[in-house]
């Protein structure tokens, strides 16, 4: 079942997902850091523009650390939820001190830095790695939700488990980066909020 669904939710992808947005243009560890971040209880179409103008200002970890916090929360602002930026800017101070200006790609190292979770973690593993790690955001809560016919209330962490268990299970081996994409694309275009 899970094959199944894996390579059908590919080949959906493939035909009607979304393929030229500016963080899937380089696939970096950063840049993807940034549009996961940025894209958090925001519109896609809201963080282009934004997304855009913050990565032509500080194009890595480095460049934001050597910022002082003011003008990078700036380019933020108009986005909401502001604790996002200024966890951003402190994990981009640890990562130019701690890593030489280079963005972790191991999950575990990744959830050790203010604002990243579990989930933003995977995404940024797998979609800029190809690392077979899960997502479980709120568009990949409402696909995995649908397709068991999960009736329970997702927040609750019995049923956390439940759906990291099958978020694993659906989980390709190959092709994880376009994998990861495919469940939030579907989630997020088709998969709508009832």
């Amino acid at each position: 079942m899970s094959k199944l669904f894996s390579q059908q939710l590919l080949e959906w992808h493939t035909k009607h997902g979304r393929h030229n947005l500016p963080w899937q243009i380089e696939k970096t560890p950063y840049r993807v850091w940034v549009s996961e971040i940025m894209l958090q209880q925001t519109q896609v179409t809201k963080v282009i523009p934004y997304f855009v103008r913050f990565i032509e200002a500080y194009p890595s970890p480095t460049a934001v650390a050597l910022s002082q916090y003011d003008p990078v929360a700036r380019l933020w602002a108009g986005l909401g939820y502001y604790r996002r930026v200024q966890y951003f800017w402190q994990s981009c101070c640890i990562i130019h001190d701690k890593y030489n200006g280079y963005v972790p790609t191991h999950p575990d190292i990744l959830q050790q830095l203010p604002g990243i979770g579990r989930s933003t973690a995977h995404a940024i593993a797998s979609i800029s790695t190809n690392l077979a790690v899960p997502i479980l955001d709120a568009n990949v809560i409402r696909v995995l939700c649908r397709y068991h016919a999960f009736k329970e209330i997702p927040q609750k962490a019995a049923s956390q488990r439940q759906l990291w268990q099958w978020a694993y299970t659906h989980m390709p081996t190959t092709q994880c980066s376009e994998y990861s994409q495919a469940i939030m694309d579907l989630g997020a275009t088709v998969c709508s909020k009832t």
